[in-house]
C-alpha cells in the first residue's frame, strides 16, 4: 500500500521529483528517464510506472534549460521503441509455448486465433492508439506478440507510434510547461493528461457492454 501511495506521489507532483532527479544525478538524469520509459512500455509487470506526465514533465524542464529537448526526443524515442520490441517478443516466444499446450487454465486458444486475425486486420490502428493510453500500451505489443502479428506491420507501426508519443509530450512540455497557467497548476495538468489518456479505453469499455447488453 505504501508502494502504491510513493508511486501515486511521484506522478502528481513529478516535477518535484524529476527536479530533485536532475540536481542529484545531472547527465545521468537521461539515462534514468530512458530506463523508465523502456520499463514502462517494455516491461509487462511495469504498467504503472509514468508514461505520458514524465515526458511532458522532462519537456518542460528542457525549456529551462535544465535537460536537453533534442536528446529527450531521441533517447526516449529510442527507449520506446525498443521496449516495445522486447514486449513483442517475449509474447511472440511465448506463443508457441502456450498453443502447444492442450489444457490452459487462464488463457483460451480460440481468443489466441482471434487475436491474432485482429492483430492482422486492425494491428496498426490498435499500436498506434494504445501508445497513448496508459496500461493498454505496456500490454498491446505483449499481445501483438502472443497474437503472431507480422513483425514488419509491428515495426513500422511501433516507430510510428513512438516517435509520435515522445514527440508529442516532450514538445507539449518544451513548449507550454512553463506556461504561468501550466506551472502553477502542474498538478492539475498532470491529472488532465492522464484522465484524458485514459478516455479512448473507458469509452471503448462501455461502448463494448452496451452492445452487449443490446
Amino acid at each position: 500500500m505504501e508502494l502504491i501511495q510513493q508511486i501515486i506521489d511521484f506522478i502528481l507532483h513529478i516535477d518535484v521529483h524529476l527536479q530533485g532527479i536532475i540536481s542529484t544525478y545531472g547527465v545521468w538524469t537521461y539515462a534514468i528517464l530512458f530506463i523508465i520509459i523502456f520499463s514502462e512500455t517494455g516491461l509487462v509487470v511495469a504498467p504503472f510506472l509514468p508514461g505520458d506526465s514524465l515526458l511532458f514533465a522532462a519537456g518542460a524542464f528542457a525549456a529551462t534549460g535544465s535537460l536537453d529537448a533534442v536528446w529527450l526526443f531521441v533517447l526516449l524515442s529510442i527507449a520506446a521503441i525498443t521496449g516495445n520490441i522486447v514486449n513483442y517478443s517475449i509474447g511472440y516466444y511465448l506463443g508457441p509455448n502456450i498453443m502447444q499446450k492442450k489444457n490452459l487454465r487462464f488463457i483460451n486458444k480460440d481468443y489466441l486465433e482471434r487475436t491474432h486475425k485482429f492483430y492482422e486486420k486492425h494491428g496498426g490502428k490498435t499500436m498506434v492508439i494504445a501508445r497513448f493510453v496508459p496500461i493498454i500500451r505496456t500490454f498491446a505489443p505483449f499481445v501483438a506478440g502472443i497474437g503472431f502479428m507480422k513483425y514488419g506491420r509491428f515495426m513500422f507501426f511501433n516507430v510510428v507510434a513512438g516517435i509520435a508519443w515522445v514527440g508529442i509530450f516532450v514538445f507539449g512540455g518544451y513548449y507550454f510547461g512553463n506556461l504561468p497557467a501550466v506551472k502553477n497548476h502542474f498538478t492539475l495538468v498532470i491529472v488532465a493528461i492522464i484522465v484524458i489518456s485514459v478516455l479512448p479505453a473507458v469509452f471503448e469499455f462501455l461502448r463494448h457492454r452496451f452492445q452487449k447488453n443490446k
